[in-house]
């Protein structure tokens, strides 16, 4: 890694400067500016105060963040508590299950991207003291994370919480339990009567869902990154403790901008590595191998694949929640939430407790009441699941440039693998040949040309992935992508194959019957093809016209850089 930012030793000191918003408010040309104020109902009063973006990402159609504008009024009361001026501004976000196996899915890592422009916009537009970002699923955490490591204003993240599993005879379930209930329905498994139920059931109200998915493993990592305050990855959306963690996040605020503590002090190497270690220990989503690299390089930080196999070997897997295990965010909350594991790392020298965070204090000094108190729900570092991380990135002759699998949530009779290769040109294509039954124990599905470019987008492959572990193939099949999948995936599902198909990556030459190999304790995935051949068919292809040739998606599309350094689009001086 390499940082060319400002280091934790160099942390600007507390001083009475100026304040950001005055270039908006202040001097006898800035009358008309104040005049506008004056039209929204501020006084002189608060006009005198910091003024913070509050940044709400609230809307009717995503679960996680149907209840912000509870939240964000939360975090407005805070700030005018602490003596500053709430300004709320919104950001849009997408539901990634509602999505889902549509074309609705080429937008959700799109998304990403508009997100933490947007918010750069009303940032730089109207120069506010500090913000507030009010988040809670997927593509929204690092987008916004993205956008404060951008500005380097003082900057802090409060999410709206996980969402309380569902029960239904007599077992907590989320998302993932129904996606994967689609597949047994078509096995034969289970009644469409009972899938009804589980409709009824495994979504009980608001919040990201209840595993250890896309979302929640991004908001853990800001607690980690120091971005956010202790228990916003893991307090429940409906509690009083959510409500009163956003009063303390607008209190933190405005000390915030006092200190001119910003994300250049925080969001350092150190802590990059850290969010790293924490992401192998709670067996987290493997987007994060995304949107890691796409906010540190923002923030000056470099983070390649290389580094993360690194921290992988060394950090135990102590955590296995859902999909990947029976436990659910309320329980990793119950346990002692991500201070309890923060705690375990750094007391086995896993985890830099030194670096800064937005409470002013290090991360060590943090964490330093807290306690595993279920051990069923985190394991200690002597005793955990596995001694290394719950992410892996393989290499070899089909994935020259990396490709990313969760390996804590694959079998142990997967972890190596050799099949043939069914190959598919799209998602959908791969569906349907599960539906009619066509793919056989051993096989690998390889879906290819849904990478950043070829999809556009990097869709998510939740409904193949579910409906083999529904069919009960998931101990026996094999998915392979350039493309990506959801955090709520299990099973051998190995994504981020790069060079994608779009760019003439060897996944693009193959054939079905080619046989794959998978060795994910060596960090391997080769197809057992000659060089000459390999190299054969790849003279041979043919660039496929692009699927979108309009709107956003066909600009994301020529902007857009490999899965290997997170998806980020090119800057204006690279090609």
């Amino acid at each position: 890694m390499s940082n060319n930012r400002c280091c934790t030793g160099d942390r600007r000191p507390a001083t009475d400067h100026r304040l950001r918003s005055d270039a908006m408010k202040k001097g006898l040309e800035k009358a008309p500016h104040r005049s506008l104020f004056k039209a929204l109902g501020l006084t002189d009063n608060e006009l005198e105060r910091p003024m913070i973006g509050v940044v709400n990402s609230f809307n009717e159609i995503v679960p996680g963040h149907m209840h912000l504008r509870e939240i964000t009024e939360a975090v407005k009361a805070g700030i005018r508590m602490n003596g500053g001026t709430p300004i709320e501004f919104p950001a849009i976000a997408v539901c990634d299950g509602i999505a889902m196996n549509h074309a609705g899915m080429k937008y959700s890592l799109a998304s990403r991207e508009l997100i933490a422009d947007s918010v750069e916009v009303m940032a730089m537009a109207h120069p506010f003291d500090g913000l507030v970002l009010v988040t809670a699923c997927d593509k929204v955490v690092p987008g916004m994370l993205m956008a404060a490591a951008r500005l380097d204003i003082p900057a802090i993240v409060v999410s709206g919480g996980p969402m309380l599993a569902g029960r239904h005879g007599g077992r907590n379930l989320s998302l993932s339990n129904i996606f994967e209930a689609v597949g047994a329905v078509r096995a034969g498994n289970m009644s469409e009567a009972e899938l009804a139920e589980f409709e009824e059931a495994v979504c009980p109200g608001c919040g990201s869902c209840a595993g250890m998915f896309t979302a929640n493993s991004m908001n853990c990592l800001t607690e980690v990154l120091g971005m956010a305050l202790p228990g916003n990855g893991t307090l429940p959306a409906v509690s009083a403790a959510r409500r009163r963690l956003a009063k303390m996040t607008g209190m933190r605020v405005v000390d915030l901008v006092r200190e001119n503590l910003r994300p250049s002090d925080i969001m350092t190497e150190k802590a990059f590595a850290n969010g790293l270690a924490l992401d192998m220990a709670l067996g987290c989503s493997t987007n994060t191998v995304l949107h890691l690299p796409a906010i540190a390089r923002e923030a000056g930080v470099e983070i390649n694949l290389d580094q993360i196999n690194r921290i992988s070997e060394r950090t135990p897997n102590l955590c296995k929640l859902s999909p990947m295990g029976p436990h659910f965010m309320q329980d990793l909350d119950e346990a002692g939430g991500v201070s309890a594991v923060v705690r375990e790392l750094v007391e086995h020298g896993l985890i830099d407790g030194g670096a800064i965070t937005v409470t002013g204090r290090t991360l060590g000094e943090n964490v330093a009441g807290a306690a595993i108190k279920r051990s069923d729900v985190i394991r200690s570092v002597q005793d955990p699941y596995s001694p290394s991380g719950g992410i892996a990135i393989l290499y070899g002759n089909l994935a020259p440039g990396g490709a990313v699998v969760k390996k804590a949530g694959v079998a142990p009779e997967m972890l190596k693998h050799r099949g043939p290769a069914r190959v598919f040109n799209s998602e959908e294509e791969a569906v349907q040949a599960l539906i009619n039954r066509e793919i056989q124990k051993g096989d690998v599905i390889v879906i290819r040309y849904e990478g950043p470019k070829g999809g556009p987008g990097m869709r998510e492959m939740l409904t193949p992935t579910a409906t083999v572990a529904g069919l009960g193939l998931d101990k026996d099949v094999a998915l392979i992508t350039d493309g990506r999948f959801s955090g709520a995936t299990r099973g051998a599902s190995i994504g981020h194959v790069t060079p994608e198909a779009a760019e003439g990556g060897p996944i693009a030459a193959l054939q079905d019957g080619d046989v794959i190999e998978i060795n994910i304790p060596e960090n391997k995935l080769n197809v057992l093809l000659s060089d000459e051949e390999l190299n054969a068919r790849l003279s041979r292809w043919v660039k496929p016209e692009p699927r979108v040739k309009k709107g956003y998606l066909a600009r994301y599309a020529r902007m857009v850089t490999s899965a290997g350094t997170g998806a980020v689009l090119k800057k204006g001086d690279e090609s």
